[in-house]
């Protein structure tokens, strides 16, 4: 979407932190013991090292002495259990949980590996295979905390909130002296939109443990939707100052990136947010092309790939730095541009000296891996986003206007259907199609929408993709209104005739999605509704990246009941002329 969150709160033990310690300080001992035959012996003079090597977070070095280690003594499980680890730590997700096995394999009794496996299997997405891996764990070491807390992390990603807040109140009451449960339990409730009750859960585990910087970090992503954006950074600084894991470094490293952003230091930002592409990051994007990153070299006569990055909305938002790519290749150069296949036709249209095609989607260790097979070899290769701090580093570099350019035609075939006597054409868009439990407190269902769609002299026309008929039809039934269609548009699919469909409408109002970015792309004013101030706005009251934006959001996140009403008034303005 367009208007991502602050980035996502750490609460469970995602990057198992609790898990590696207790492996690890297990595997010192028997490592320390040694044994008496001399393979053994070797095997754990590697394993020794190959702790020491992690700990100082070296999981190249720390992977290689492990191997060395199954080689000594090919029956050492917890050899293989900390191969497992640090193929985890590297991302190499595939071959991590091959060791996992087969250290299990060697060693049922090693408890951890549920716990590991667990964690592994929660990063990739296989939610009901981790909550089985903790149900489990937690039934071997009941009064460990890190079970009880990863468990309830899975129950929170996957909306179970109440079972989830359960898991985490039992646990509690019998080790309430552990501050990763606290923290945990605020996470739940951020899901919930509850930050103040989150904050205090957050600043509870700070009074057991001040060196914990998971819950410094959370208290930071609370803060960041609720104000003040300065005391979110001071909390994400108080983060950084601690140890940390390396992936909740980098975890905290990108929210602090969209917190600079938010509050509209472009210049830190933007630079900050190149962090995102580093492997730990758990969005981070791989690029299978053989060519060398743009970091701002003279692109004259050069050519340049261009590939687009994260999900549709951000592709279509971040596309605002093509025309300012063009030129920089100029006459002599070659820019390509490889996008989101149903992104095609409008790119092409927009940028007609451009060489335009799609990326192929693959996965490499659980992610997204973007290929360009028709590109060839450029000079270099730039992900889309990583042209804003080289080009958006002030406000004064938005170019303000319309980027890309709608088929005229059928905006007028669009235009001609949805005439309405003089009446306002109005596109509508509340949520987006791809709604998780991180995700659904962003956005409003239609329900709430009734005093905007009662108003008078309005044409509406739905620009929700997605499966939104049986969501139309209760809104019209409730509210006793028409919401238009183009007959045959699939708006998901043809995001071309999706675009010329947002150039005809005089408004869109949309909660911060594709539909959005699409709208405000092609030109046509935009009033986002959000549930808090969100950071594509860098520190404004509207969307500097396009030519007419505003931004409805409430004093109290998620509050609708007093967004909507204030929207509806300005509409009903809007309407009068």
């Amino acid at each position: 979407m367009s208007g991502k969150p602050a980035a996502e709160a750490m609460g469970a033990e995602r990057t198992g932190v609790g898990a590696r310690s207790a492996f690890l300080a297990r595997a010192e001992k028997t490592a320390s013991a040694g044994a008496a035959e001399a393979a053994r012996r070797l095997c754990h003079k590697h394993l020794r090292k190959a702790i020491a090597a992690f700990k100082r977070a070296d999981y190249g070095k720390a992977a290689t002495l492990s191997v060395d280690a199954t080689e000594a003594d090919p029956t050492c499980g917890q050899a293989y259990h900390m191969l497992g680890l640090s193929l985890d730590n590297l991302g190499d997700m595939s071959r991590a949980i091959a060791m996992y096995e087969r250290a299990y394999q060697l060693d049922p009794a090693d408890t951890d590996l549920y716990l590991n496996l667990g964690l592994a299997a929660w990063r990739m997405g296989l939610n009901p295979v981790a909550e089985k891996l903790f149900r489990h764990y937690c039934e071997l070491a009941p009064d460990q905390p890190m079970g009880w807390n990863n468990l309830a992390g899975v129950l929170r990603d996957t909306s179970r909130f109440d079972d989830a807040i359960e898991i985490c109140r039992g646990a509690i009451l019998r080790m309430p002296e552990q501050p990763l449960l606290w923290n945990t339990l605020g996470t739940i409730l951020v899901e919930l939109s509850d930050f103040a009750q989150a904050a205090v859960f957050y600043r509870e585990a700070l009074r057991l443990d001040p060196r914990f910087a998971r819950a410094w970090h959370n208290l930071g992503y609370g803060l960041h939707h609720t104000g003040p954006l300065a005391e979110a950074m001071d909390a994400y600084e108080h983060a950084l100052a601690l140890p940390q894991e390396p992936r909740d470094r980098i975890e905290t490293l990108h929210a602090k990136a969209l917190c600079l952003l938010a509050m509209g230091d472009l210049k830190q930002g933007f630079a900050a947010y190149e962090i995102r592409h580093d492997h730990q990051h758990r969005g981070s994007m791989l690029y299978g092309v053989d060519a060398p990153f743009w970091k701002g070299e003279d692109l004259s006569g050069r050519s340049l790939l261009v590939i687009g990055e994260q999900g549709l909305g951000d592709e279509v938002m971040f596309a605002n730095t093509l025309g300012d790519l063009q030129k920089a290749v100029g006459m002599m150069g070659k820019l390509m541009v490889a996008v989101d296949s149903r992104l095609i036709p409008l790119v092409s249209r927009s940028l007609p000296t451009a060489h335009v095609g799609p990326y192929v989607v693959a996965s490499h260790n659980a992610k997204d891996l973007r290929l360009v097979p028709w590109a060839g070899k450029p000079d270099f290769v730039l992900p889309l986003g990583s042209a804003l701090p080289h080009l958006r580093d002030g406000l004064e570099r938005f170019p303000g206007k319309a980027f890309l350019t709608p088929d005229p035609a059928r905006v007028a075939a669009c235009r001609a259907e949805l005439a309405a006597g003089g009446r306002p054409v109005v596109g509508i868009c509340w949520r987006s199609m791809m709604i998780n439990a991180q995700r659904q407190k962003y956005f409003s269902a239609i329900d709430a929408w009734a005093p905007i769609l009662k108003t008078p002299g309005v044409t509406f026309v739905n620009l929700q993709y997605g499966d939104a008929a049986g969501e139309i039809e209760r809104a019209e039934s409730l509210f006793g209104v028409t919401i238009r269609s183009i007959a045959g548009l699939h708006l998901k699919n043809d995001l071309d005739f999706a675009a010329a469909l947002s150039a005809a409408c005089d408004l869109a109002i949309s909660a911060p999605t594709a539909a959005a970015a699409l709208a405000g792309a092609v030109g046509t004013e935009i009033w986002f509704l959000t549930a808090g101030p969100v950071w594509p706005q860098l520190g404004t009251d509207h969307y500097p990246w396009y030519r007419a934006s505003r931004v409805f959001s409430p004093e109290l996140f998620g509050d609708w009941s007093e967004v909507i009403p204030k929207v509806a008034a300005a509409l009903a303005g809007r309407a009068r002329g």
